[in-house]
């Protein structure tokens, strides 16, 4: 953060009804909400302090007082996030997503509740930092050579990972078992599920780990998962969604009361609830 733009930011005093949020607090505070502008992470500090003053003052208009609470993780809740915590399971009610909504739109989204595509892989790793650029240039020609090798005796996978490769899975001749999509690195990944059931990959699959020999096993496609097993996950996804537009228009309703001064919260989705 250059000097220039954060006295420019400093300059501009950020407030709520009447009570300064300081610029060290906001800095701190954006610590919270990287970023690769500056003055986006300084926005939306700012944005969730005002949010966070907006509740406690509504809080202590209310007379809301709260017990210590635990997060997701078991940890206690400092008294602040407590007392907002208590004041919205007060205020902001909403409902259950039922057996209805929750086909309707299980029918209208089917094509998203699918099992993953899985792929049987196994590989020949020939380890190199991709920073050595000698040591990773001799893995890929090993591998080229361990493919053309291959090519002309593909049986020999499970021998030649077991002499070859980098890998602990050269113990089971380089079977890796079945990956799903996201188990491995992109790079990998890419060629797994693009290539056939049973294809040799005609290159060396280049990683962070070194160059790969892969052959592709049993391929088997995702299929269509029943109601019955994704209705649990539809109704926590639909209410999780009902209560962040809740908190939302409850926060740009006390918004609306408030006195703001160098922060914006007209139409913004609630930092509180990123």
């Amino acid at each position: 953060m250059n000097s220039a733009m954060n006295d420019q930011r400093t300059s501009v005093a950020v407030s709520v009804n009447g009570v300064e949020i300081e610029a060290a607090a906001i800095a701190a505070e954006a610590q919270n909400h990287p970023s690769n502008d500056p003055e986006t992470a300084w926005t939306a500090a700012a944005e969730a302090l005002a949010v966070k003053a907006l509740l406690l003052a509504e809080a202590e208009r209310l007379g809301v007082q709260a017990e210590a609470i635990k997060d997701a993780k078991g940890r206690v809740l400092a008294p602040d996030d407590a007392r907002i915590e208590a004041l919205l399971e007060q205020e902001v009610k909403t409902p259950k997503a039922d057996e209805e909504t929750c086909r309707r739109y299980y029918e209208t989204h089917r094509s998203r509740f699918t099992s993953p595509d899985l792929a049987e892989a196994s590989h020949i790793l020939f380890a190199a930092p991709q920073d050595d650029e000698s040591a990773y240039a001799k893995a890929l020609a090993d591998a080229e050579a361990v493919i053309a090798e291959l090519k002309d005796h593909p049986g020999r996978f499970a021998e030649l990972a077991k002499l070859h490769s980098a890998c602990p899975s050269a113990g089971q001749g380089g079977n890796l078992g079945q990956l799903g999509p996201g188990q491995t690195v992109d790079e990998f990944d890419t060629f797994l599920f693009n290539l056939e059931e049973g294809e040799l990959c005609p290159v060396p699959v280049k990683t962070r780990f070194g160059a790969h020999v892969l052959q592709v096993g049993r391929k088997i496609t995702g299929e269509e998962l029943p109601f019955e097993a994704v209705r649990t996950k539809i109704a926590d996804y639909l209410e999780e969604a009902s209560w962040r537009r809740a908190i939302a228009q409850y926060i740009s309703i006390l918004a609306g009361r408030a006195e703001l001064r160098g922060v914006d919260l007209n139409g913004n989705s609630s930092p509180l609830v990123q």
